[in-house]
């Protein structure tokens, strides 16, 4: 998967996640990076906005940063798995990034849970 969705894996995302994705061929970088630790979430957000990068995480509050800004832009991917082994969290983007790639190019949440994946479209209401 290299055909332009460009990943910005948040704090919380593994370095080793982050180097099997680049392994794979994906355009996927690390906050820490390319930011200071001592970034906000908020700054995080308009980074990955001016990159025009789709935010990795597991941290709940980019959602709620989002649905009160009334952001179209950028993309989220939200995982809230019960287990966070990096093989385990590799495993789920890789499968379901790509059936979710469409939304997150116009604007979306996505949200990945143990069995289910909830997709809403950006701004959120």
């Amino acid at each position: 998967m290299n055909d332009g969705i460009k990943l910005l894996a948040d704090m919380n995302i593994s370095p080793q996640t982050v180097a099997v994705l680049q392994g794979e061929g994906w355009d996927i970088i690390r906050v820490s990076d390319v930011l200071p630790a001592t970034t906000s979430d908020l700054e995080i957000l308009e980074f990955a906005c001016q990159e025009n990068r789709v935010v990795v995480t597991q941290d709940l509050d980019f959602s709620m940063l989002l649905a009160l800004g009334g952001y179209n832009q950028p993309s989220l991917v939200t995982l809230r798995l019960s287990l966070t082994d990096p093989d385990i969290i590799t495993k789920r983007l890789m499968n379901t990034i790509p059936q979710v790639e469409q939304i997150l190019r116009e604007g979306g949440a996505v949200t990945i849970e143990d069995t289910t994946v909830r997709t809403r479209r950006l701004p959120m209401r």
